[in-house]
């Protein structure tokens, strides 16, 4: 993963209302969002919002139902205009985008994937897939090649000439995301898209996006209220409430140092060894020359995966950084003590 920012976002406001602008003007900075809507009729989905997605980033935004998070994910493709505030993508502003080059945005560069699967049930999965190509203009031999490639890359090769209304709901998903793949964005954007979908096919699901990502290299952003699909799916997170980012960071950071009570609670229920990494828990090599010839294991590697090799181990194992250096070492009782720890 790249990190060049692909998108930055610069004190985004959206103020619903008749008068957002002069809402903005005169805001008392000190009033709660409840109170500004009770004085001015005027409710304040997006606070003074700043952050960047790097090239190749699962950037999720989390947050309950009026946290202000698909709000604030409208805004970068201008599906909802921001109030006030810079959306930059690639370096340019999009804010000054005119109608004609926020279609090309949208047509070349962005796709969406949403909770309710928005698939045309008139027509058959490949040519669902096949729209946005369409849209462009390519013609047809070569839609259908490329939808294809995609359809076997979700799981469903040798559906392409079903209807929608025969596919279950986690396949009707999959052609959806199929469908915002086939265009080659080079920003993936999903609204709750496994939300809909029973546990077990969820979970697939989400599996199923982390594999295809780890390929394709996309830059995402993806919008949940689960905690533990944010902590799962993303590279860093954004917790929002009330229209304000609370807090930023990857899973890890979060997990371990909560910004507040509002961010501990989503962690409260969360195993930490499913996000924390060896190298906060090693120690100091205790024998240099007996941890030259160990197992070696990354320091980001997260301790959930490593019950095995430690089991499997009669010492300690070499924990190494990004340059395949020796910085510190792990035992099977750190490993265990870890595992059956909730800190």
């Amino acid at each position: 993963m790249s990190e060049t920012p692909k998108i930055v976002c610069n004190n985004i406001w959206k103020i619903f209302g008749a008068y957002p602008e002069q809402t903005l003007k005169d805001l008392d900075h000190s009033l709660s969002r409840a109170e500004v809507q009770s004085q001015t009729g005027h409710v304040i989905a997006v606070k003074d919002v700043s952050f960047e997605v790097n090239t190749g980033e699962t950037f999720v935004v989390m947050g309950l139902s009026g946290s202000g998070k698909s709000t604030l994910v409208r805004c970068i493709s201008r599906l909802i205009e921001p109030t006030a505030g810079a959306m930059i993508i690639d370096g340019e502003d999009i804010m000054s985008y005119d109608a004609t080059k926020l279609t090309e945005l949208r047509r070349f560069r962005m796709s969406m994937v949403f909770q309710h699967f928005g698939l045309f049930p008139h027509r058959k999965v490949i040519d669902n897939i096949s729209f946005g190509l369409e849209i462009r203009g390519m013609n047809k031999d070569a839609r259908k090649t490329r939808s294809l490639e995609v359809l076997e890359k979700v799981g469903l090769d040798g559906w392409a000439e079903h209807f929608p209304r025969e596919l279950s709901g986690g396949m009707q998903q999959r052609v959806g995301l199929a469908r915002a793949m086939a265009v080659d964005p080079e920003i993936l954007i999903f609204d709750e898209p496994f939300s809909a979908l029973d546990p077990l096919i969820r979970r697939e699901m989400q599996d199923e996006l982390l594999n295809i990502q780890a390929e394709v290299q996309k830059t995402m952003i993806f919008i949940t209220h689960d905690f533990l699909e944010a902590i799962k799916m993303g590279d860093r997170i954004a917790i929002m409430k009330d229209g304000v980012v609370v807090q930023i960071g990857t899973p890890e950071e979060i997990v371990t140092n909560p910004a507040d009570d509002y961010v501990r609670e989503f962690t409260e229920d969360v195993p930490r060894y499913k996000v924390v990494s060896v190298g906060r828990v090693m120690q100091e090599v205790s024998d240099p020359a007996r941890i030259e010839s160990a197992q070696r294991i990354h320091h980001k590697e997260k301790i959930d995966s490593l019950i095995d090799a430690v089991t499997d181990s009669d010492g300690p194992l070499a924990v190494i950084d990004d340059e395949n250096c020796i910085v510190g070492e792990v035992t099977q009782t750190m490993i265990l003590r870890a595992m059956s720890s909730r800190v």
